[in-house]
């Protein structure tokens, strides 16, 4: 692993910003990045099953989904999470939300607080292709002021890199049942199908 992103690593487990600005997070961070991948997922932040029961980035229900999506673009959980990069906006588990549904979404003070590690993986890690997996991811991206149709389905170059949004794949989230845009995600794993294919061919060269 390259030795400064194993630092980094080191730096982002033992943070405690957000702690110290008085926010309930629930440690400890969860990542999986490695130096020279070639792709990288961003997701919004870490659930409950990941810091207390598995340790491993989108392994909950919603990542059951997630590697459904990434099935049928080609790629098998085993081998994608030992290839391939996964991070998320903010480190740590925000906390369940008030109402009692789901999990809080990490302030944007939080995001900020939480955005220099993300800066850092993105340079050290130098993927080819990045994957926002929500809202927040996408709006990390891409800025406040689009809509979930108006990037959901296609495919972008940002800074240089492929970059394929993707919709939170959580159960609750009523998005993703309306058909019209199941088909935009369906767009999106065509389009991540592809990628794979790109990515495979290039490394056979």
């Amino acid at each position: 692993m390259n030795d400064e992103l194993s630092r980094i690593q080191g730096q982002m487990r033992t943070c405690t910003r957000c702690a110290e600005a008085g926010y309930p997070i629930q440690g400890p961070p969860v990542f999986s990045d490695h130096a020279g991948d070639r792709l990288m997922i961003v997701g919004q932040a870490p659930g409950i099953v990941e810091v207390t029961q598995t340790h491993k980035p989108f392994s909950g229900k919603a990542g059951a989904r997630l590697f459904r999506w990434l099935q049928q673009a080609g790629w098998q959980e085993e081998n994608f999470r030992a290839q391939y990069t996964i991070t998320s906006i903010t480190k740590c588990f925000p906390g369940p939300n008030k109402s009692g549904r789901g999990d809080r979404a990490p302030t944007r003070a939080e995001q900020r607080l939480c955005r220099d590690w993300l800066e850092a993986e993105i340079a050290l890690v130098d993927p080819e292709v990045i994957v926002p997996v929500g809202k927040m991811a996408i709006d990390t991206f891409f800025g406040r002021g689009f809509k979930l149709t108006d990037l959901i389905g296609q495919r972008f170059q940002l800074d240089g890199r492929t970059v394929i949004p993707l919709p939170h794949p959580s159960g609750a989230s009523a998005w993703i049942q309306q058909p019209a845009h199941q088909a935009l995600i369906r767009n999106a794993i065509r389009h991540l199908q592809q990628v794979r294919g790109e990515l495979e061919s290039s490394r056979q060269q």
